[in-house]
């Protein structure tokens, strides 16, 4: 049994020294705590960053301290030498078979300048190893920048795929069929329904992995009996990259799906964990009822019966996974995707449910196909983005059979639709949305290229969409589609 007690007083220390919850600790290859290394990724502007941004920049200084290590030195001995081979090392080298390119390495570079300026503040270390130089800046203003940043850094790295390559990625890897169309005999896939569910959910709203990930029960749009075919859903603040509270619209079936999840395998493994006790020690706020229509608030009491209130717009994602219910057969997680020990699933642990889908397309595409599709979290807002564009572009130009006088009156009044996609996305910048998501599209003359498909005033088809997006991936880098052969089985 263990020593609750123990645990506690652990617990009451970390928070005396400000170590909270997912606060990465490293420890050096002889199992060492370096203290002032800890007091800055506990204390200092590095907590505050986003989860995402917290965990790449851990594997970044990693890296960097693993090099230092095998010369003998540790992160406070790093002269500006060190940081020059360690460039060479990471992006040049033939010695590394993993080699980065310079969008990575300026990631990397940006973390070790922001330890490095804190360390130095703090006097920890006498001189910074990330040497800096001076450039103009768009408004005429002098920069600082590393000098060791890479030129050839690409924006993004940026891969679509079209509906029906999405459909069989999701089919074969996440629902476990065959090359044949049908379901795999002894397919074991675990949560098969909410993997396909949270996937359909990306592609189909164009969510950001943690936007989707940290959804609520109680955030998911519900079905009408009057249908419709998009339902509306709002993502709070703290949870969007751009911090603002947004809109995404998610299509019924995909919304059917997530129901369709929370009554059968969700219900499932929140059941077993009620029997097991799962839920008995956790740290807890159960809802007690939700009050306000348009700034909706959540009232709670924890454990020691300590009575509050988040407003649902404002709650965290460490918030969200604290927040529980109480059910028919007791509490229960609010949030919306569970393990299979029916605890709420970490946004970042969806990367790995992806990883296993793309290696069985590998395994069981690859004797049929010479591409087998693959797919990320951010690829499917990628792909949303595309599709998007192509649909209201279609709409605009083919079923409303506009002129052009009646094409731009429709622009004032509704906006053109590659603004309309910049909304959907919550990109501050329209260059972003253009430049960025959409390269596919962004040079090419899309009224004549479906003018082929409908006449004016003609019903959107899917086959006619679908041989659009076929074209598009035969003439832009990038896009992912089908083997014509496949097809043809």
């Amino acid at each position: 049994m263990p020593d609750l007690a123990g645990w506690e007083d652990l617990a009451e220390r970390e928070d005396r020294v400000g170590i909270h919850p997912g606060d990465p600790i490293l420890l050096s290859p002889d199992y060492r705590i370096d203290e002032v290394l800890s007091r800055y990724l506990c204390r200092s502007s590095f907590a505050r960053l986003a989860p995402e941004t917290k965990r790449n920049y851990t594997d970044d200084y990693c890296l960097f301290f693993d090099f230092l290590w095998g010369r003998g030195k540790t992160w406070r001995e790093a002269t500006a030498d060190d940081l020059w081979d360690f460039e060479d090392w990471r992006t040049r080298s033939l010695r590394n078979p993993r080699r980065v390119g310079g969008s990575r390495w300026n990631r990397g570079l940006a973390a070790l300048v922001r330890l490095y300026e804190w360390a130095v503040q703090r006097e920890h270390v006498a001189v910074s190893p990330v040497l800096m130089r001076s450039i103009t800046g768009l408004s005429g203003q002098s920069v600082l920048v590393p000098a060791a940043r890479s030129k050839n850094a690409r924006a993004s790295e940026v891969r679509w795929l079209t509906p029906r390559a999405f459909r069989l990625w999701a089919e074969v890897g996440l629902r476990g069929y065959g090359a044949d169309g049908l379901p795999s005999p002894g397919w074991a896939g675990r949560l098969a329904d909410r993997n396909a569910a949270f996937a359909d959910l990306l592609f189909s709203s164009g969510v950001r992995l943690t936007e989707g990930a940290s959804l609520l029960t109680v955030d998911v749009p519900q079905l009408r009996l009057e249908g419709g075919r998009y339902y509306v859903g709002r993502l709070a603040r703290v949870v969007t990259k751009s911090k603002r509270a947004r809109t995404f619209y998610a299509s019924s079936v995909v919304v059917g799906e997530i129901e369709g999840y929370i009554e059968s395998s969700r219900a499932r493994v929140v059941r077993r964990a009620q029997v097991l006790g799962r839920y008995d020690g956790l740290p807890m706020r159960l809802v007690t009822h939700e009050t306000g229509r348009h700034r909706r608030a959540l009232h709670w009491r924890d454990r020691h019966g300590v009575v509050g209130q988040t407003p649902l717009a404002e709650a965290t994602v460490a918030e969200r996974m604290s927040l529980f219910t109480e059910g028919p057969a007791g509490p229960e997680p609010l949030w919306l995707w569970l393990n299979e020990s029916g605890l709420p699933f970490r946004p970042a642990s969806w990367e790995g449910v992806f990883r296993a889908a793309n290696e069985r397309c590998e395994a069981v595409l690859s004797p049929v196909m010479s591409e087998p599709p693959f797919c990320t979290p951010h690829m499917c807002r990628h792909s949303f983005a595309l599709v998007m564009l192509v649909v209201l572009n279609h709409v605009m130009d083919r079923r409303m059979g506009l002129t052009p006088e009646e094409r731009r009156d429709f622009r004032l009044l509704y906006g053109d639709p590659w603004r309309m996609v910049q909304d959907l996305l919550g990109h501050a910048q329209l260059e972003t949305t253009k430049a960025v998501y959409l390269a596919p599209v962004a040079d090419l003359q899309l009224r004549s290229l479906l003018a082929d498909f409908v006449p004016a005033g003609g019903p959107v088809s899917e086959p006619e969409l679908t041989a659009l997006f076929a074209r598009l991936a035969r003439e832009s880098e990038g896009i992912q589609d089908l083997d014509e052969h496949l097809v043809a089985r």
